[in-house]
């Protein structure tokens, strides 16, 4: 659940950063499968405002904790994401990178597991994904990663919320 202190007010700046972030996932996982680039012009102030938002939500629900758990959650998924991509950049962009640490703000608002099973979930589903490519002859294609990561971020975020 949207951990609440007192009232519907101390909810309202999280589901405001989670209503931006559904609106920005379809708008990236659109642009990544049309044509496999994240566009920083989306990523970085989604990302930038997703903090700034859950930050101050943490402020007003009474749970300052929970600013540095969105600070670090975007920090580990980026870095996580970034370890991939310098081991493999041929498979892994640059955007996607960048993408990780806006998944990953809006999971440390859960916190440090949903961080972690949130990524965990993208690349399972990009794993599922590719080997049904495979299976179906398409051996060598290429598929966008973001949709995934934004896949495995809302079972992470519905999970939370049921």
């Amino acid at each position: 659940m949207l951990r609440q202190s007192s009232g519907a007010s101390s909810t309202a700046l999280p589901a405001l950063a989670l209503s931006l972030f559904a609106v920005v996932s379809v708008v990236l996982a659109v642009i990544d499968v049309r044509r496999r680039r994240l566009p920083d012009v989306v990523v970085l102030p989604a990302t930038i405002a997703a903090v700034l938002v859950l930050t101050i939500a943490a402020a007003a629900t009474g749970r300052p904790a929970r600013a540095a758990d969105v600070a670090l959650g975007a920090l580990g998924a980026f870095c996580a994401c970034l370890m991939v991509r310098l081991a493999r950049p041929e498979a892994f962009g640059g955007g996607d990178v960048k993408l990780a640490a806006l998944v990953g703000a809006h999971l440390g608002w859960f916190g440090p597991e949903a961080v972690a099973s949130g990524i965990a979930l993208g690349f399972v589903a990009a794993g599922c994904a590719a080997v049904g490519v495979v299976a179906a002859g398409g051996r060598g294609a290429s598929l966008p990663f973001g949709p995934f990561l934004l896949l495995g971020a809302w079972v992470r975020v519905l999970a939370e919320m049921r």
